[in-house]
């Protein structure tokens, strides 16, 4: 229902605009970096195991995983699961990738608070996200303000895991810079360079994603006040 309603757009089109672009942003600025070559010769397997030693996270496998830029960590298995494409690359965006989620094995190591929440949020989110949109429809429906508010505290937890979502990855990325220059993995400013585009572009990701939720719950908060 909401979809033919023309706040709805008013307030989410800038926001989803935002998010194909960063989209766009971080599959061109891997691809072209995906084709500069880093001097160590590291594969972006190889970056993420140096990078989980430098850490000191302890019983970390690393796996290869199915996906174009499906790379993830695992907090609850202690698997660090890279695409081929990244797993086997010896490439800049290989490195930076496979580094980046190595850096959240070691915020899983010393505890980094916005990870734990993180991961503590989970079951909520899978929830939140799954059920939201059916209170909130038959709500509007209904002209039941008490089901739209359901919605709203279920997309709430969305919101809320994005938000702790933030610091995590900017972390991780700092992490994975850090150690890949002290470690010499990255040798060479260019590819200094290119490992931060890569790293950046892929945070785009992030802040597009919570700014197209907090629109949509500012959208839910305000059709919820209208059936009041």
């Amino acid at each position: 229902m909401h979809m033919f309603d023309g706040l709805y757009w008013i307030l989410t089109l800038p926001a989803l605009a935002f998010s194909i672009w960063a989209q766009f942003k971080v599959k061109r600025t891997f691809s072209r970096y995906s084709k500069v070559g880093v001097r160590s010769g590291m594969t972006g397997a190889e970056a993420a195991a140096a990078v989980v030693r430098a850490g000191g996270a302890q019983g970390v496998t690393i796996e290869r995983h199915r996906g174009f830029l499906s790379d993830h960590y695992d907090p609850r298995t202690r698997k660090l699961r890279l695409s081929p494409e990244v797993y086997d690359g010896r490439s800049v965006s290989s490195v930076a990738v496979g580094a980046h989620e190595a850096g959240h094995s070691i915020q899983h190591a010393v505890g980094y608070a916005p990870l734990t929440l993180r991961t503590q949020l989970v079951p909520m989110v899978q929830i939140g996200s799954y059920l939201w949109y059916w209170p909130f429809i038959l709500g509007l429906i209904m002209h039941m303000s008490g089901l739209i508010w359901v919605g709203v505290i279920l997309f709430s937890a969305v919101v809320l895991f994005q938000l702790v979502t933030l610091p995590t990855e900017f972390n991780a990325s700092n992490r994975a810079k850090a150690v890949l220059a002290s470690a010499g993995i990255v040798t060479t400013q260019e590819e200094a360079v290119g490992v931060s585009k890569v790293l950046d572009a892929a945070a785009m990701t992030y802040v597009a994603a919570l700014a197209a939720s907090v629109m949509q719950l500012i959208y839910m908060i305000l059709r919820a006040q209208d059936r009041r």
